[in-house]
């Protein structure tokens, strides 16, 4: 059965498209049209482009491109021509003479380091106890119960303008302290296993390091124990000086 086909179906392979379009034209009401001659229409006056587009046989007029006048876009494989710019130059510097040396001297990079501010002498009289500063800052650390006992006459006695005496013994007294707990227990533990050279190790140990720290404090060099930081302070603030 052959498809149902419209007036609209304008498909070039069917051959009857011809056929089906005069049927449809034919049927509609109205005179068919008729070409107008001797009318009172004239062809009106054109311009020679309209006249070469009417007549695609004839050539549209051509005009001369020459002398200075391009109507053409500039290339852009061509450079524009440079334009005169003023750019900022910089004012010419005077050359100099490396020969000669330079008017005047160059500053001092290099500075010595600022000297240690020392508010006490080592020689000067510590305040209540009426001896040197090295001997007052070396008590506290002689070996034994005589360091103990010097740091806590030292606390009682050195008022707090004395801030370097008071720290000495204050660390002093916490050192020996804590070499007794330590030697205690060693004992203890010699008293248990029948073995005493723990104990006597830690006895030499501990004495050497009381004389280390004599030397240092002698010296005037900086000499202050990390782990016994806290007990120092501590000491130095609850023992005050008797007015």
């Amino acid at each position: 059965m052959e498809p149902k086909r419209t007036k609209y179906d304008t498909n070039p392979l069917d051959g009857k498209v011809a056929g089906r379009a005069d049927k449809s034209f034919a049927s509609r009401p109205g005179a068919p049209t008729e070409e107008v001659r001797g009318g009172p229409t004239r062809d009106v006056g054109r311009t020679e482009n309209e006249a070469a587009r009417a007549n695609p046989e004839s050539e549209a007029p051509t005009r001369r491109i020459d002398g200075d006048k391009v109507t053409s876009y500039p290339s852009v494989f061509i450079p524009p021509p440079a334009r005169a710019t003023t750019d900022y130059r910089p004012p010419p510097v005077p050359p100099m003479n490396i020969d000669q040396p330079p008017p005047v001297a160059p500053a001092s990079v290099y500075q010595p380091p600022p000297l240690p501010i020392s508010f006490n002498h080592p020689s000067h009289k510590v305040q209540g106890l009426g001896i040197s500063e090295k001997w007052a800052n070396l008590l506290p650390y002689v070996p034994g119960h005589i360091g103990a006992v010097a740091a806590v006459v030292e606390l009682l006695l050195v008022p707090r303008t004395e801030g370097r005496t008071r720290f000495h013994a204050a660390q002093g007294l916490a050192l020996q302290a804590a070499i007794l707990i330590l030697a205690g227990a060693f004992g203890f533990l010699t008293m248990i296993s029948g073995n005493g050279f723990g104990s006597g190790l830690f006895g030499a140990a501990s004495t050497i390091f009381l004389i280390v720290s004599m030397i240092r404090v002698w010296k005037g060099r900086p000499h202050q124990i990390t782990a016994l930081e806290e007990p120092t302070k501590w000491l130095e603030e609850k023992i005050k000086p008797r007015k």
